[in-house]
């Protein structure tokens, strides 16, 4: 059970007015702002600063918006200041853009047909998906499935703080899992008193209630546990409760909830990046499939399924035949392939003296190795080491970057998935990784890995701070499927190169790229 209310879709109807109050007042089919907005379903309610949280239609766009919705009365002074800076918040905001928060559209205060109690609204972009509360409704998740869902929100929460915006991520409802599988902040809109330091202790809250079903900050909303303190008043840890639960992740999620600007204690964690070195240490990133956009999951969602699979007739039935045919098919080829050899051998005997014999290298081009092989005269330069670059400062997948340059192409390294393309006046100017090789190399040539077609790659040096437009630029690819070459136009050795993705390709309705593997030829320093 939660406390969200029950999904009510609104009716075509058009009504406005100030009657009744505000509980009253914003029902599914009422529009705010002028007519702009119509309610479509509550999505929840954040009871600490009379905060209704929204799905609704904008008239105007023809799309689906969240509303954060601030009501009280307008006539208490208070009441309203808090409004007034939370609004001034939200459109600071408006600027910011990241995976792990939905964007703010647009900032309004009430207006004249508005019910009585609205003080303003937060629009941000809809987010598909369910809640925390539903996430965790029939139990925690498994540990390393936590962590890889809340890398989003904790790099979001990093790169905000930098920017010198608070998010307000500290309420679960406020919170939403998308069918893609990442949490994100959702309804965007901070409290006037909030701070830096609430974010982090709203990032401990969501990993502790993820790993045990249990709220920790503050009072539980209706339906939800709260958090259970041991005799001495502490917090009892999530490792207690769950023994399965890695030290280090209980530990980070008590820590967080217990930081020092709110318990006068030290040896809290006071950044988000703190919260995401730990997250990237202990996430599993086993593949998921989507959740519909209504929230409900499919049979196969690692994240939402509670028991094994049951044994399904149909299927039994017709991998049974595909069995069959393929049995069937093996020993028709292997006749073949029989045949072919006896005919081979037939003819060498007959024209014994007159065969080629050909190398290793007859099966390629002229001149041309195999693939992932070097270019003649070219040796494979080792990499010690891949760093993440990130042209915003936010880093995109960082515990999976060691798989470009692990030598095995069926590992990969994966971009956020962004909203936007990159390049200038986007959100970043690009996103990649610094590789540092063992000894001082002339890197001649660098092969990439890839199954994002068209992304558009560029190589460069590193001087001083890596720069996704500094140093000299060595050599640029649009890459295809599988292995793409970059001719590198370097005269002298160096230790350090930037891979840097300047171009990202459509998916799933933003802008992503993949990498498998990088490999670096050239020649001793």
């Amino acid at each position: 059970m939660t406390s969200k209310p029950t999904e009510q879709i609104a009716a075509e109807r058009d009504e406005s007015g100030d009657e009744g109050s505000t509980e009253q007042a914003l029902t599914p089919g009422r529009v705010l702002d002028h007519g702009r907005y119509r309610l479509l379903s509550q999505a929840g309610v954040d009871d600490r600063c009379n905060v209704q949280l929204w799905r609704a239609k904008d008239g105007v766009l023809g799309r689906d918006v969240a509303l954060t919705v601030l009501v009280g009365d307008r006539s208490d002074s208070e009441a309203a200041s808090n409004a007034r800076r939370t609004l001034e918040r939200a459109m600071h905001a408006s600027t910011f853009n990241h995976i792990g928060v939905a964007r703010v559209l647009d900032v309004v205060t009430q207006s004249s047909s508005d019910p009585t109690g609205v003080l303003g609204i937060v629009i941000a972009e809809w987010t598909h998906g369910t809640d925390l509360l539903d996430l965790v409704a029939e139990g925690p998740l498994p540990p390393g499935t936590a962590a890889r869902l809340l890398q989003p929100l904790a790099a979001a929460v990093e790169a905000a703080h930098h920017a010198g915006l608070v998010l307000g991520a500290d309420h679960p409802q406020r919170i939403r899992v998308t069918p893609d599988g990442e949490i994100r902040m959702a309804f965007p809109g901070p409290m006037a008193q909030a701070t830096s330091s609430d974010d982090v202790r709203g990032l401990g809250s969501a990993l502790y209630l993820l790993l045990t079903g249990r709220w920790a900050l503050g009072p539980a909303p209706e339906g939800l546990p709260a958090a259970p303190t041991g005799p001495d008043g502490n917090l009892v840890a999530p490792r207690t409760l769950r023994p399965t639960v890695p030290l280090e992740l209980s530990t980070v999620a008590v820590r967080a909830l217990g930081n020092p600007d709110s318990t006068g204690t030290t040896g809290g964690v006071r950044t988000g990046a703190a919260v995401l070195r730990v997250l990237e240490q202990h996430a599993t990133f086993e593949t998921t499939s989507s959740v519909g956009q209504s929230g409900q999951a499919t049979e196969s969602n690692e994240v939402w399924r509670r028991e094994d699979p049951k044994p399904d007739q149909e299927k039994r039935k017709k991998l049974m035949i595909s069995v069959g045919v393929l049995a069937v098919a093996t020993l028709l080829v292997v006749g073949w392939i029989a045949a072919s050899l006896i005919g081979m051998f037939t003819e060498n005997n007959a024209n014994r003296g007159t065969g080629q014999v050909i190398g290793e290298s007859g099966n390629h081009p002229e001149g041309q190795p195999p693939p992932g092989q070097p270019s003649a005269n070219l040796i494979k330069i080792p990499v010690s080491s891949a760093t993440q670059f990130s042209g915003n400062g936010s880093p995109d997948n960082p515990g999976r970057l060691r798989n470009i340059v692990d030598g095995d192409p069926a590992t990969d390294w994966g971009t956020s998935r962004y909203n936007q393309q990159l390049g200038a006046g986007g959100i970043s100017p690009g996103t990649g990784a610094v590789l540092t090789f063992q000894h001082a190399a002339v890197p001649q040539e660098v092969l990439i890995n890839s199954l994002s077609a068209g992304t558009v790659v560029e190589v460069r040096t590193v001087d001083g701070t890596p720069s996704a437009d500094g140093g000299t630029l060595l050599g640029s690819a649009t890459l295809g499927n599988g292995d793409t070459p970059i001719k590198l136009n370097a005269s002298s050795s160096m230790q350090q190169i930037l891979v840097v993705i300047k171009q990202l390709i459509p998916k799933d309705g933003g802008y992503a790229a993949q990498i498998n593997e990088i490999t670096v030829n050239g020649t001793a320093g």
